[in-house]
């Protein structure tokens, strides 16, 4: 038996589990028998549902459900489904392996009750226009304008888990009661599941609720447990702080964003957990780089190495290293930053992932190269030269990350299209403009259309072409919509 993840909420499984699922995943679908789960929007992107969907064969698109590797590493029973759908085992083997159904009263009941969005099927649902192809929901980055519906109803899926594990109450205070180590496993896992919607659709989406998530967690330090529990439980209170902040600044929550950092600050420093303090302090650095207060966020981090020292971990010293260089960067000491990108370099390279906390996993080669396309792209600012440099590292960013890390893509893709304003390729930045600007409506982060305004500073050499002024009426019109 080898680790290996779960494929509903990502976290690591034991060893001598071979079920497929974590413990508390197989928690939240005790109730599988009666009613189809809440999956993701990603659920519906998988190859053999896609290709399902393609062939308009309900028959197939239920049977690459069953199999979907959402569900572990066995797939849904027949009976089970069946069971959902008010037919017989039987019945539900012919519908798969027979001929496409036609039946249009059974095909709307059944694609509703499995939540296949409307946008992927062949036929209308009750109710709503037939779209062909998916369409996104223009975002403001407001916590009222989020993505689609589906989205939302993952939320509502999440909020029931973490209710159900006892974690998060409705509209009453969860009752205090003594906390065990599977606690602290739903706990960290509910939190890596709203993680996850945070990479793809942003924090205006999220805010409100992780923030509730992470006032009703931090209840739990007066909750009853044993004393080798506290530095664990002082932990995930204090990385529930840190989404809580994070997904704030993301919404464009300034105040709300440094006062969930602030209080994740105290815990993890209260729990002697220095690579949890260093996200932290990188955390608050990020924001105060998105506010350009460069000088600000340069003393934040390096107080961090300096309070940190030996305890650091590479991963650690590697993330607070790469954010110092892009400040530096920022405040034309160009010479020092790209040394520091250097140091953060070596440290990515002797990163053991085995010894790392699970709060470093995300900062992988992806991050490590946005770090080098930021610096290059504001030393390309002041010296063209550097320019073809920094669209070399956008675009190894882009490449890097995964097709999860929606964000942290259209991210390096404003990145990217500055970097083409600034290496004379104006063609090729408006194409990636353009991309941008169509991925940026399915967000809700307030952040990223910050980013994607501030593109206007990089195509003022090329304003006298048509399609260059065209491109940034549109952005002065997002920017007018979001103020």
């Amino acid at each position: 038996m080898t680790h290996s993840n779960c494929p509903r909420c990502g976290g690591r499984l034991a060893r001598d589990n071979d079920s497929g699922r974590c413990t508390p995943c197989q928690a939240a679908e005790r109730d599988r028998l009666s009613a189809p789960p809440v999956v993701p929007a990603s659920f519906w992107d998988h190859e053999p549902v896609r290709r399902a969907l393609a062939e308009r064969h309900l028959g197939r698109v239920i049977r690459a459900y069953r199999c979907h590797p959402y569900h572990g590493r066995v797939a849904l029973p027949q009976t089970v489904v069946a069971g959902w759908l008010g037919i017989t085992q039987a019945q539900l083997s012919r519908v798969e392996n027979g001929p496409a159904l036609v039946h249009l009263d059974r095909l709307t009941h059944w694609a509703m009750l499995l939540a296949i969005p409307a946008a992927c099927l062949w036929f209308a649902l009750p109710g709503q226009p037939h779209q062909p192809v998916r369409t996104a929901t223009p975002s403001t980055g407001r916590e009222d304008a989020g993505p689609d519906q589906s989205r939302r109803a993952l939320l509502a899926g999440i909020a029931a888990v973490a209710a159900g594990a006892g974690l998060l109450g409705g509209n009453e205070l969860v009752q205090p009661r003594r906390i065990g180590t599977s606690d602290i496993a739903r706990l960290n896992a509910v939190l890596e599941l709203y993680r996850s919607v945070d990479r793809e659709s942003g924090g205006g989406l999220l805010y409100g609720e992780v923030a509730r998530f992470a006032e009703s967690v931090y209840r739990m330090l007066d909750w009853g447990h044993p004393a080798r529990l506290t530095p664990p439980l002082i932990a995930a209170v204090a990385t529930a702080r840190q989404l809580a902040g994070w997904t704030a600044l993301d919404a464009g929550r300034h105040d709300d964003a440094q006062r969930h950092f602030v209080a994740g600050e105290r815990a993890a420093l209260a729990a002697d957990n220095a690579p949890l303090v260093a996200l932290m302090r990188y955390a608050q650095a990020k924001q105060l780089q998105h506010l350009r207060h460069n000088r600000d966020a340069l003393a934040t981090l390096q107080l961090t190495h300096a309070q940190l020292g030996s305890h650091s971990t590479p991963a650690a010293k590697a993330l607070l290293w790469g954010a110092e260089a892009a400040s530096l960067a920022a405040l034309g000491d160009h010479q020092t930053a790209v040394k520091t990108l250097g140091e953060a370099s070596d440290q990515f390279e002797r990163i053991d992932k085995e010894r790392e906390p699970d709060g470093m996993g995300f900062y992988d080669r992806g991050e490590l190269f946005a770090q080098y396309g930021r610096v290059y792209r504001d030393m390309a600012r002041q010296d063209r030269k550097h320019a073809s440099e920094a669209v070399r590292w956008g675009r190894d960013a882009i490449a890097a990350f995964g097709a999860a890390n929606v964000r942290s893509t259209v991210l390096n893709g404003v990145g990217l299209c500055s970097a083409l304003f600034l290496a004379d390729e104006p063609e090729q930045a408006l194409a990636v403009g353009g991309r941008v600007l169509e991925q940026v409506q399915a967000m809700s982060s307030r952040r990223v259309i910050d980013r994607v305004v501030n593109l206007r500073r990089d195509l003022v050499r090329h304003r006298e072409l048509p399609e260059v002024a065209a491109f940034e009426a549109t952005l002065n019109a997002q920017a007018s919509t979001a103020a």
